[in-house]
């Protein structure tokens, strides 16, 4: 079982097989319009996310 924190579920639960990441990026910008620097956090999740086989970019 994996244990995510808050901000890295709110990542996973954009993702649907059918969303670009430039989306799931424009999205999460959207709802949390204070947090600096969300790209890259978002990017860098998504990097280590498909390292680990927890999701498939296409």
């Amino acid at each position: 079982m994996i244990k995510l924190n808050e901000s890295a579920a709110a990542v996973l639960a954009e993702v649907d097989g059918a969303r670009t990441v430039g989306a799931i990026v424009a999205d999460l910008q959207a709802r949390f319009p204070d947090a600096e620097g969300i790209e890259e956090d978002i990017v860098a999740f998504l990097e280590v996310a498909v390292e680990r086989f927890w999701i498939e970019l296409r």
